[in-house]
């Protein structure tokens, strides 16, 4: 069974994980999978936003144990292993971290269970919409483990620091109301992926350019000063005034219509 299913229409890619029977549970086809999925729509210049869902019951329970343990410690190795020309991350943090370097907008449409690497999977997205039933937990306390799936640029960005060290130091499960106030989740709906994919899909209806440079100009301002921050805004803004794209986006909005935008 393919690990991950892409398909992509209307310029919105929908990355879904499918296995199932395990609850999406990672194990090294999995995180293979994801970062494939990554590459792919990264790649394609009319992917516009991103929706990350899971098949069946849960959208990711986290680490496959036992498919992990039948991999002795050459499948560890494996995990922990670092391109450092590539990306920051060694292999299992960047099934979580590509999300965060692909260009566009990426929304989690979250059900079920979303624990450990699952979680640090669904915060790596810029939005993250929830069903009420879903459970997300840091659970790698439990076994012995910290979260080593990018948690610490994400994680950390999304909720007080108390907050955080209570998440991490007891794995305790919060629910989709709690997930919301504090930080982990966007909103609560009972249809998750369907929203998922009209907000994506309302996302994918803006200029491009505008997107993305918002997308990139949000991820790096918090870690600028404030001189740096202003820069970034100045410099991003004069990579679009003038534009095709800038210029369409004004005339759709004054005309009333929808506008037609061409992919960067």
């Amino acid at each position: 069974m393919e690990r991950v299913v892409v398909t992509v229409s209307d310029h919105v890619a929908h990355v879904r994980l499918n296995r199932p029977d395990k609850r999406n549970g990672l194990d090294l086809p999995m995180f293979e999978a994801i970062i494939a999925a990554g590459e792919r729509v990264g790649a394609e210049p009319g992917v516009r936003a991103v929706v990350l869902s899971g098949e069946g019951r849960a959208f990711c329970a986290g680490l496959d144990w036992g498919a992990f343990l039948a991999l002795g410690p050459e499948g560890g190795r494996k995990l922990l292993a670092r391109d450092v020309a590539g990306s920051p991350a060694n292999l299992a943090q960047r099934a979580c971290w590509i999300w965060r370097e692909i260009a566009v907008p990426v929304v989690a449409a979250v059900h079920g269970a979303a624990f450990g690497g699952g979680l640090q999977l669904a915060l790596a997205a810029d939005l993250r919409i929830v069903a009420p039933d879903a459970q997300l937990s840091l659970m790698e306390v439990r076994y012995g483990l910290v979260p080593d799936m990018t948690a610490t640029k994400t994680l950390c960005r999304l909720v007080r620091p108390d907050v955080a060290r209570e998440l991490v130091y007891t794995a305790r499960i919060v629910g989709a109301a709690e997930a919301v106030a504090i930080g982990l989740a966007t909103r609560v709906s009972e249809r998750p992926l369907e929203d998922a994919l009209a907000l994506a899909a309302e996302i994918a209806g803006r200029s491009p350019d505008a997107v993305r440079a918002a997308k990139r100009l949000l991820d790096q301002a918090p870690d600028l000063g404030v001189a740096d921050a202003f820069g970034l805004e100045t410099a991003l803004q004069l990579t679009l005034l003038g534009t095709p794209n800038q210029a369409e986006a004004v005339q759709a909005t004054m005309g009333q219509r929808a506008a037609s935008f061409r992919d960067p």
